[in-house]
């Protein structure tokens, strides 16, 4: 299935742009190791240029053409891009997998995502027009006050590898739903379906400069970015690492940030499930987007009861799954998304086993697969709570697993993480369910699955795992500022000093 790779430039104030340095990057497709095309690599230079463009967007013509504009001549906008992108779904999907390693049949789930997630902030935009001015109640009748909700301004959106465009479209489709004006940096390791997006809002033709995107490296695009005094927030998805450097960029200047970053994320797994039905979910938490999701629910904690058992569902469910190129059919498992990758993943497996840990299955590369950065499921017991592999983000099919005895136990356990992203609970009992969802640290609960996500409802975590919220009502919140309006409405004079003799 040969892909032609488009050949693209830096997407400025609506149209396409060298960057000022000339300079490129290549693209590596992570199931041959092949150099399959190339992305443009911006520089401060760029991210100078594209911020000025948004600010001009942002108040072109009094902010009447966006800014200002009713919510609904936006949402016009955002529905068209879905159009489009429902229109592509099958090209984009194939891009996709092709450049992060991501199985097709994922990549094309993640497309209509895509799409539906334009279309919840249109729908979002369009209800948005009555709430914009609510008025307030005061205890004194001199006065009248409302509060407007206003586009926070420009805004930097730097995104992730691992969803390349559904992660740039939770960021992009609220900030334009809002009326603020963006430049969006994807990362430098999956890139070209966001550059696709760029050709289509060009298609639909989104006034030049709301959003403009910049690929390249984090040092040389992503860190002006977030220091740029131009640009009225960052919303950033990535390690906590890189977070801090965000974060610390953007406190230089009083900057509010957005933040979703890594975890470490529990599944609990009761002795009364299916133990088929429970083994299922514990795989596709854990090896779902090849392992490479922040969600992953990456540390199984199972009764003791019936840990022997449940053990061998899991290694049994794992043979079955299917690695291969992402193109083929009925792929469940592609590779790694970059060598350097591979590599970090690899070296958490043999510390794992340097510091005691068994390594009950996976662990290598699949023998049939010569090239490519491919690594079977694996599956990791014997595990204690200061080791590595607890107690850090792998970002591949990796699954540690301890056992525990009581709820209790359970629960401490569970929370013995620096993340509080997400955790998911396996049981028949409800009222067990509902305890063990209150007793979580953590921004997201799963009952009985793992890893489902809507645009309809808040994402995000706490703890090292960031703060606010993506996606429901609250992901158009972070793009915008509240302002209180007071009025006094009285005839009377003030009277609070006294007047001057006449």
């Amino acid at each position: 299935m040969a892909i032609q790779i488009p050949s693209r430039q830096l997407f400025i104030d609506g149209e396409w742009r060298e960057p000022v340095k000339k300079n490129r990057i290549p693209i590596i497709n992570p199931a041959t190791e092949e150099t399959i095309g190339d992305i443009p690599a911006a520089t401060a230079e760029d991210v100078n240029i594209a911020v000025e463009a948004a600010r001009k967007a942002l108040f072109r013509n009094g902010g009447k053409d966006w800014a200002s504009a009713t919510a609904a001549h936006r949402a016009k906008y955002l529905r068209a891009i879905a159009a489009k992108i429902t229109e592509k779904k099958s090209e984009l999907a194939k891009l996709e997998a092709i450049d992060c390693g991501k199985p097709l049949e994922e990549a094309a789930w993640d497309i209509d995502d895509v799409a539906g997630c334009f279309e919840y902030f249109a729908d979002i935009a369009e209800a948005f027009d009555s709430k914009k001015k609510t008025p307030v109640s005061l205890p004194m009748e001199t006065f009248k006050c409302h509060v407007l909700k206003e586009p926070i301004g420009v805004v930097g959106l730097i995104t992730p590898w691992n969803y390349p465009l559904l992660m740039a479209t939770w960021k992009v489709a609220p900030a334009l739903a809002a009326g603020c004006s963006a430049i969006l940096k994807p990362s430098e390791l999956a890139s070209v379906t966001c550059l696709e997006l760029a050709e289509v809002c060009r298609e639909v033709n989104l006034p030049p400069g709301v959003l403009n995107i910049l690929t390249g490296l984090g040092p040389e695009a992503g860190a002006p970015l977030a220091s740029h005094p131009h640009v009225d927030k960052i919303a950033f998805t990535g390690s906590s690492a890189t977070g801090s450097k965000v974060m610390m960029a953007a406190a230089q200047l009083v900057k509010p940030v957005t933040l979703e970053l890594g975890g470490k994320s529990p599944i609990v797994v009761f002795e009364d499930v299916d133990l088929d039905k429970a083994a299922e979910w514990s795989l596709f938490g854990c090896f779902w987007t090849n392992g490479q999701i922040c969600s992953a629910t990456s540390r199984l904690l199972v009764h003791e009861s019936i840990a022997e058992a449940f053990l061998d569902k899991l290694v049994n469910w794992c043979e079955n799954i299917k690695i291969s190129d992402p193109l083929e059919e009925d792929c469940r498992l592609g590779p790694i998304v970059s060598g350097g990758q591979y590599e970090k993943v690899m070296k958490f497996i043999s510390t794992a086993k340097d510091e005691g840990a068994t390594i009950l299955c996976g662990g290598k590369r699949p023998q049939h697969l010569k090239g490519g950065f491919f690594i079977e499921p694996t599956i990791i017991t014997d595990v204690k709570t200061s080791m590595q592999i607890w107690r850090e983000e792998v970002f591949g099919p990796v699954l540690c697993v301890k056992t525990f005895a009581t709820e209790d136990e359970a629960i401490e356990l569970a929370n013995d993480t620096p993340y509080g992203l997400g955790a998911a609970v396996l049981s028949q009992d409800l009222e067990r369910c509902e305890r063990m969802t209150k007793a979580f640290q953590v921004g997201i609960v799963w009952v009985n699955c793992s890893q489902p996500c809507f645009s309809q409802a808040p994402w995000g975590g706490k703890k090292r795992s960031g703060f606010g919220r993506e996606l429901g009502e609250a992901g158009i919140e972070n793009y915008l500022n509240v302002k209180q309006v007071t009025e006094y409405v009285s005839n009377d004079p003030w009277v609070w000093y006294k007047p001057p003799a006449t």
